[in-house]
């Protein structure tokens, strides 16, 4: 799996979570809990999804060190199977 597709699924999940947010651009650099109306709850459970969809998972003591979207990216990239 690409990048551009990890990040195309992250935004899908985002959208889906908070359809408000459809249409807002969410780039690697888009600071998840400041730039968006996603709270910490919310938050969780993007990333509840997240792990869901790609099978993977996040430990905690990581998620608060998560900022951006291409922090997101990093972090279920680097846990994928490889190829």
């Amino acid at each position: 799996m690409t990048r551009q597709e990890v990040l195309e699924n992250i935004r899908t999940v985002v959208y889906n979570c908070y359809p408000d947010m459809e249409g807002q651009k969410l780039e690697e650099s888009t600071v998840i809990n400041t730039e968006t109306a996603i709270d910490s709850m919310g938050f969780i459970l993007i990333i509840c999804k997240l792990e869901a969809l790609f099978n993977v998972k996040i430990p905690e003591r990581q998620w608060a060190k998560l900022s951006t979207v291409g922090d997101v990216a990093d972090a279920i990239i680097k846990r994928l199977p490889k190829e």
